[in-house]
């Protein structure tokens, strides 16, 4: 991949709200004035069955338009497809995995026999149970991507999030609400080594 391109690969399952966090990532970015690109990848369409979603971010316009095979940042939705997909693939040695995890990032890293890369985890599932009322991991994931990546200013995410939310969710504030709970406590949440 050229110089100046960040690469993120999302993987979780259907329902869980893989693409759209990465959506919302992608707004957000374009809002702050970046070059982006986001797209999913399904495989068979259905709830419960592994999904992967992807952005590209740069300063520059992007040029490059196939998969991300060599992704700097994967974000891992549910854990149980550690056991199942190879998340780390691609994952160069200075790359960033972020999981929805109760366990220590030493624990993840071990699970994973990653010698290099940074491990993140934050429970972005009992977070989201918590302030939104369901195990939808995607916006607290996404408050921890944000923190750990320092790619967006979490203000300015924050607030065009929240605008989005505001025009999907217009007459459920209680959802907005949840979901902006969520995104800060994982922002605050998020341990890596």
């Amino acid at each position: 991949m050229s110089k100046g391109i960040t690469e993120i690969r999302w993987h979780g399952r259907g329902g869980q709200g893989a693409k759209t966090a990465s959506l919302l990532f992608a707004d957000a970015a374009m809002s702050l004035g970046k070059y982006i690109q986001a797209f999913p990848e399904y495989g068979p369409e259905r709830m419960g069955a592994p999904v992967q979603s992807f952005n590209r971010l740069a300063d520059e316009p992007i040029t490059v338009h196939c998969g991300v095979t060599d992704p700097s940042i994967v974000v891992v939705l549910d854990p149980t497809l550690l056991a199942t997909v190879p998340v780390t693939a691609g994952l160069p040695d200075n790359g960033v995995i972020i999981v929805n995890s109760g366990k220590s990032p030493k624990e993840i890293r071990s699970e994973l026999k990653l010698k290099g890369a940074k491990v993140f985890t934050v429970d972005a599932s009992r977070i989201a149970q918590e302030n939104i009322g369901r195990n939808i991991p995607n916006t607290p994931m996404l408050g921890a991507l944000v923190k750990v990546s320092g790619i967006l200013d979490f203000n300015k995410m924050l607030a065009d999030t929240e605008k989005k939310l505001q025009k999907k969710f217009a007459h459920k504030p209680e959802v907005i609400e949840g979901n902006m709970k969520a995104i800060k406590a994982a922002h605050e949440e998020v341990k890596g080594e």
